[in-house]
């Protein structure tokens, strides 16, 4: 099972949606529960949904800060993506221009959640800040024209981050990245 920590974002159900689609058993839970309870449901991987309030994401980082703990892979999506750069020491920060609209991005390492993609992407884009500058020990995977920092993978576990919303229908292959995400949790 892959558990979904809801940041109070407008389309964690469509993660939910997208991952029931594939036949990959999910579940959205408060991002308040505990991690005890976390870890009693042994999830295979662990989706960082996004959200309006970096301040707000309960204990996103707590699982951040015990991931040994956990020791599953975890994709942070927008907010989640943004808060998994800001615990390893990235630069998060308002964009120069909101983006709520399809962009298109440059992957520029198809590892793991890219596999199989073409090098340039449309996605949905639906946020004000985004991540500035990568964490030490971070690896960029795609960028666009106005964010420097779309997809990112850490270089030794497996933690990745994109700032689009793959769950919503505009983006190309969105549901594949979520394929590609639950295989490397061993649920396909």
């Amino acid at each position: 099972m892959i558990v979904i920590l809801d940041n109070g974002g407008q389309y964690v159900h469509r993660i939910w949606r997208t991952l029931r689609y594939l036949e990959v058993e999910a579940k959205i839970i408060p991002n308040t529960t505990p991690l005890e309870e976390i870890k009693a449901m042994r999830p295979k991987g662990i989706i960082f949904s996004g959200g309006p309030d970096i301040n707000r994401t309960g204990n996103c980082k707590a699982i951040l800060e015990h991931y040994d703990e956990f020791n599953v892979p975890i994709l942070g999506i927008c907010l989640g993506h943004q808060l998994i750069a800001r615990h390893f020491g990235g630069k998060v920060g308002r964009g120069e221009k909101a983006e709520y609209s399809l962009v298109e991005i440059e992957i520029i390492e198809e590892n793991d959640i890219f596999t199989g993609f073409p090098r340039k992407l449309k996605v949905w884009e639906s946020h004000m800040d985004e991540v500035k500058e990568l964490p030490p020990g971070f690896k960029l995977l795609a960028r666009s024209g106005t964010c420097p920092v779309e997809a990112m993978k850490h270089e030794s576990l497996p933690i990745y981050g994109v700032q689009f919303h793959p769950e919503v229908s505009h983006t190309e292959r969105g549901a594949e990245v979520y394929r590609n995400f639950a295989r490397l949790c061993g649920e396909l």
